[in-house]
């Protein structure tokens, strides 16, 4: 019998740095990284080309330091260096799960990570290496949404994946308006229009200019990942 078929060659999985939380406020959960790793393995397995774009927010946030009065440019430098961090931590959970990855960091960090090459990480994901992205786009004023839109139109992936704490796009939030509606699909427009938090509005008009659709999905529920992958219906798609 015929093994199902992915829906997509090449995805880049966007991951919030909070996706590596366990029940503390802040840090690095390295049993939660290891379940992460596990799903991502099985999305790998099935033949699809993976890039991941970690964020930082578990660690550092930009707007805390702005809050206590740092540099804007400071702060933002120091949140991009928490991913960095989360790079790591992700690069060994993945690799643990037997699986070759490369670590590429947009700030050049040679000690830990491969300096950002368009035409090198697209090598990667040919040779079915798992390819992590730290750092956003390596500037500050550029929320790593950013970075994953502009990461996947460069690798010319076919879907950004968006994993969050909720099961899809509403039109308010879930966890405070009982009768927020979810979308099952939604133009680039109308989130821009009714200022739905989904990605920052810079990624989504990249993703609009370039038809790159946006899949936001539930992490928390096992195997979302690989559904996501194989094209079945969760969350929302962002078309």
């Amino acid at each position: 019998m015929a093994r199902p078929k992915p829906a997509y060659k090449r995805i880049l999985l966007k991951l919030s740095g909070e996706s590596l939380l366990g029940k503390g406020p802040y840090g690095i959960d390295f049993e939660r990284a290891r379940s992460i790793a596990r799903e991502i393995k099985e999305v790998h397995d099935l033949g699809v080309q993976i890039a991941i774009m970690i964020g930082g927010g578990n660690i550092f946030r930009g707007n805390q330091g702005t809050d206590a009065g740092m540099e804007r440019a400071a702060a933002d430098q120091m949140g991009l260096l928490a991913t960095v961090i989360n790079g790591i931590a992700l690069q060994d959970a993945v690799e643990k799960e037997g699986v070759s990855t490369r670590h590429v960091s947009a700030i050049e960090i040679k000690a830990v990570a491969e300096p950002f090459v368009r035409r090198r990480v697209i090598r990667h994901l040919a040779k079915n290496r798992i390819v992590i992205f730290s750092a956003g786009i390596g500037s500050p004023y550029f929320t790593t949404d950013t970075a994953a839109a502009l990461r996947a139109l460069e690798i010319k992936a076919q879907v950004i994946m968006k994993a969050t704490k909720v099961d899809g796009v509403y039109s308010a939030d879930p966890m405070v308006d009982k009768k927020a509606k979810k979308f099952t699909t939604i133009s680039y427009l109308d989130v821009i229009k009714k200022g739905l938090k989904v990605m920052d509005s810079t990624a989504i008009s990249l993703c609009k200019d370039n038809d790159l659709p946006i899949m936001v999905f539930n992490l928390n529920k096992r195997g979302n990942i690989k559904r996501a992958a194989m094209g079945e219906k969760v969350g929302t798609l962002v078309c």
